[in-house]
């Protein structure tokens, strides 16, 4: 499906699966929401079901599968599927979110890293391992959110996931800045990789922006901007 692609004859309530470029600050519930408004208040598709297969961070960008409804049956196979992305990094410094969120808090040297460091860093990484999520994530202890935790200034301690990093390909390198392509398993947080790159690399590292290419077989060429996508919605018929 592509953006020049009419939406018009669809019955969403049979299944849909939208594939949005999810804009720059936007969370993912807030994409979902959108929608989900658009089809019950401008269509007249009432108690319509609507998820999204894989949650991007809001200084996140790129392709954000949105399942409309019966296809909300197929979300938890969809946010299983192999994820593709572009991440830039700065080295030498580091957040406490391990992205943009955050000032930065710590600097470090760098005068030691070079390309064949960077190399032996990202081999290092690579392959099937245990992952930390960052502190400032949407992981639940004791029914609680870990972000709600660190802003209160209390510790908390977040279980290590199995992941898997297929491969990790350097696209740039101008120091201080590392630009990546990253294939992975589901639940891998590319934040929590550059934080592990710049340990890597006896240094730091954070995440500067993060833009997710693929998710399965979806790429975000075949996708819809958002308002491009409300834009088509507004052309259907209201049921």
């Amino acid at each position: 499906m592509t953006e020049n692609q009419s939406l018009r004859g669809i019955d969403f309530r049979e299944g849909y699966i939208a594939v949005i470029d999810k804009p720059l600050e936007w969370t993912s519930t807030d994409v979902v929401r959108k929608i989900k408004y658009a089809l019950v208040n401008r269509l007249g598709y009432k108690k319509i079901k609507i998820g999204h297969a894989g949650t991007l961070d809001p200084l996140a960008t790129g392709v954000l599968l949105i399942c409309i409804g019966k296809a909300t049956k197929m979300v938890n196979a969809l946010q299983s599927e192999e994820k593709e992305y572009v991440a830039e990094l700065e080295l030498g410094a580091t957040t406490p979110s391990h992205d943009m969120e955050h000032p930065i808090d710590k600097r470090f040297p760098t005068e030691h890293i070079t390309r064949e460091l960077i190399d032996e860093a990202l081999l290092s990484l690579t392959g099937e391992r245990l992952q930390a999520p960052p502190i400032y994530s949407a992981k639940k202890v004791e029914g609680v959110r870990a972000y709600e935790f660190a802003r209160a200034g209390e510790e908390v301690e977040l279980k290590k996931a199995l992941i898997n990093i297929y491969e990790i390909e350097v696209l740039d390198f101008t120091m201080p800045y590392l630009k990546l392509r990253v294939r992975c398993s589901k639940g891998t947080y590319i934040r929590s990789l550059a934080y592990e790159i710049g340990q890597a690399l006896n240094s730091g590292a954070y995440l500067r922006s993060l833009r997710r290419t693929r998710s399965g077989g979806f790429t975000a060429e075949n996708g819809y901007k958002l308002e491009n996508f409300l834009e088509k919605l507004s052309e259907c018929e209201t049921k």
